[in-house]
């Protein structure tokens, strides 16, 4: 039986940990190739690779800065190489530098805003040339719910993600009549590295404020991708799934 994403290639930025792991191997158990961006550990990624590679697929990691602009490049030559072309591409790089604004340095600013945004449009706009050659494909911007609804804290990380949304609906516009999807998924709180070094107590508060009573997994959010990257989701552009538990609706 034919799966919904069989002989795509696929690009994942944060490919080794959390969500973005999740993304990379739902891709593949859905019949992608995938090629990982990863900025820290390469035992993380070695494993990523070994997963995907354990469900038949092709795979590779690339170490990959996103937030600069030559990087984000040869990692795009490099995945389009290696596994013959690109039709899929989910930018999830991000990072946190959580303080109030009153407390915030420069560099906190700027390195968020760096990677989380400019990493996207790094990556974007390098991995446009192939499939516009191609005529087809999906682009996936993660997002989050602090873009959308801004989040004590955060004013750099809400920042970032509100800007990746308006890139999202004008990339949308851009490339629609070369019959390229581009749409976003913004998580809320998600189990993953990340909300572990959050107090108890404070993630107790925000599970109370969700309507289903619990953080979310990793692979929800995979999914949601997938289905925005593949055929089904041909009609669908310029669009945002939020994947909250019904936090912020």
């Amino acid at each position: 039986m034919s799966l919904p994403l069989q002989g795509l290639k696929a690009i994942v930025t944060g490919g080794s940990r959390g969500i973005g792991r999740a993304i990379a191997v739902e891709l593949a158990r859905q019949g992608s190739d995938v090629a990982i961006a990863y900025k820290g550990s390469a035992e993380a990624a070695a494993e990523v690779v070994a997963e995907i590679e354990g469900l038949g697929r092709r795979a590779l990691a690339v170490q990959t800065d996103v937030g600069d602009f030559v990087q984000a490049g040869n990692l795009v030559s490099e995945a389009t190489r290696q596994l013959g072309g690109l039709d899929i591409l989910v930018n999830n790089a991000g990072i946190t530098r959580d303080k109030l604004l009153l407390g915030m340095r420069p560099e906190d600013w700027d390195d968020v805003i760096r990677t989380n945004l400019t990493g996207c449009f790094n990556v974007t706009q390098q991995a446009m040339r192939s499939l516009v050659r191609n005529r087809k494909g999906a682009i996936v911007n993660i997002t989050s719910v602090s873009g959308r609804v801004g989040m004590k804290g955060q004013a750099n990380y809400s920042a970032a993600k509100a800007g990746i949304i308006g890139f999202t609906k004008a990339m949308a516009k851009e490339l629609a009549s070369r019959n390229i999807t581009v749409n976003a998924v913004a998580p809320g709180f998600i189990d993953t590295d990340m909300t572990k070094t959050l107090a108890p107590e404070y993630l107790k508060g925000v599970t109370d404020f969700i309507p289903m009573g619990r953080i979310g997994q990793s692979w929800e959010v995979a999914k949601a991708v997938a289905f925005l990257a593949s055929p089904d989701a041909r009609y669908i552009t310029g669009q945002m799934i939020v994947v909250d538990g019904g936090l912020t609706m």
